[in-house]
């Protein structure tokens, strides 16, 4: 496992597996990045939690495998880490089944959605290969619909709006980016590896906030087994006992509840000033209490950098905004993005539309504003905003890095459409908050899936 956005979903489903099945002991693989120190950090504190049942490997550094002369990108570097872990893999894979016979037998592995390459490992050794999809059952649909339409094309595909089996409502391309509809992209390779080759999917959502998707994939006979088990939520994530955490939930300890917009975009969501300053002219004209995390975009030259902390937000907000502001609002840099989410004075969440801050906001029943940045955000806004009805739109086809700047009325509406009044939007996330609770508990449907897991590698 690598990004702390797919680590920590998967470390949730490693307890949740040995919770479980009392028979079970499970080895989660580590990779050092040392470009996210945030994820570092998370992954030295779990070498620290190490349980009989549960352990935690970190491998040992080695060089990317990427091309001589190439100009490193995330997904290039990614794969060129994960490629070169494949012998250390091979190394743990061999340790655990030599040994002697009354030792635990090496039931399968779990990969995560972008290390496909690990399936090659699991063949040498005859075990099988399960995926864990960190994004939604419709994504899989998506991918698997377009890579058909790819790999019956000479280079890419002139897709622009179009059916897919898991998704009520056409499909607009203007969502995708650009690499998805390149069929030599990395992206690609992946989703041929996963319905090709995978022995079954365990993806983090549950039946009733994707009903129509996963009713498609599990009657669809070229998909793997689907297993929805989410929502898988760190409901005690790192940071709470962070000062400047403690500092935030005391303010929200003041204000009245439902009242306060949260307004946070990832651990690599960040805006340019120009930007910055229409996002600050709608929240202090909607005149609502907002808590706003704020992050410094890396340097141009920095490719691979993370955003990172201001020193004083005054230099990037119009003037005399944080002083006009400071009875009802604060910007803050982090923020204990769980912990805000389940405070009771949030009533309404601007997301970039990652997939775990859009199950965290599922949890604690809070309607969002959905404003993607890039990857699958777009399609997970459009899933919230025209599937599911538990957003508001504020831009669903914003792609981070183009010349496009979102006007303050518009940022406005969003904000003003989750916050005012009882929406529809707010009792669907009430709703939802219901659904995604029982699905965890006995007889519920991510409950019984999981059972159906573990019945599968079992046999």
């Amino acid at each position: 496992m690598l990004a702390k956005g797919h680590l920590v979903p998967a470390v949730e489903l490693a307890k949740l597996l040995a919770a479980r099945d009392e028979h079970l002991s499970i080895r989660v693989l580590l990779y050092k990045l040392h470009f996210d120190a945030d994820a570092d950090s998370y992954m030295q504190s779990l070498l620290s939690e190490n349980t009989r049942r549960v352990q935690y490997v970190q491998l040992p550094d080695r060089p990317p495998q990427i091309p001589k002369d190439a100009v490193p990108n995330y997904p290039m570097l990614m794969g060129g880490i994960i490629e070169s872990q494949k012998s250390q893999v091979r190394e743990v894979l061999s340790e655990l089944k030599s040994r002697d016979s009354g030792a635990p037998k090496l039931a399968g592995i779990v990969i995560d959605m972008f290390c496909t390459t690990m399936i090659d490992v699991a063949n040498e050794h005859e075990v099988p290969a399960y995926v864990f999809y960190t994004s939604t059952a419709s994504m899989i649909g998506l991918r698997h619909h377009v890579q058909t339409v790819l790999d019956g094309s000479d280079e890419s595909a002139d897709l622009r709006e179009f059916s897919v089996s898991t998704y009520v409502n056409t499909v607009p391309s203007k969502l995708f980016p650009p690499v998805w509809l390149n069929k030599h992209a990395p992206y690609a390779h992946h989703t041929r590896r996963i319905i090709s080759e995978s022995k079954g999917i365990l993806v983090n959502t549950f039946s009733e906030l994707e009903p129509y998707a996963v009713a498609a994939l599990t009657n669809n006979p070229t998909v793997p087994t689907i297993y929805p088990v989410g929502p898988l939520i760190d409901l005690k994530a790192a940071g709470k006992d962070n000062p400047k955490g403690d500092t935030i939930m005391k303010w929200l300890d003041t204000q009245p509840p439902s009242s306060v917009i949260f307004l946070c975009f990832g651990s690599m969501g960040c805006f340019d000033v120009s930007q910055l300053k229409e996002i600050a002219h709608a929240v202090e004209n909607s005149g609502f209490r907002f808590l706003w995390s704020m992050r410094k975009p890396p340097g141009k030259e920095q490719h691979l950098a993370m955003p990172s902390e201001y020193d004083d937000f005054g230099h990037v907000l119009p003037e005399g905004f944080l002083e006009r502001t400071s009875g009802i609002g604060r910007v803050t840099g982090w923020a204990p993005q769980t912990q805000v989410l389940g405070h009771p004075a949030v009533g309404g969440f601007v997301t970039h539309c990652g997939w775990n801050s859009v199950l965290e906001s599922i949890w604690f029943g809070v309607p969002m504003a959905a404003w993607p940045l890039y990857a699958e955000q777009q399609m997970n806004a459009f899933s919230l905003v025209k599937e599911v009805g538990v957003a508001a739109e504020i831009k669903i086809d914003y792609m981070k890095d183009a010349p496009v700047l979102v006007g303050a009325d518009q940022i406005e509406g969003g904000i003003r459409e989750v916050m005012e009044g009882e929406s529809g939007i707010r009792k669907k996330a009430k709703e939802l908050m219901e659904k995604a609770r029982n699905a965890l508990v006995e007889g519920g449907s991510s409950y019984s899936s999981l059972g159906r897991f573990i019945e599968e590698y079992s046999n």
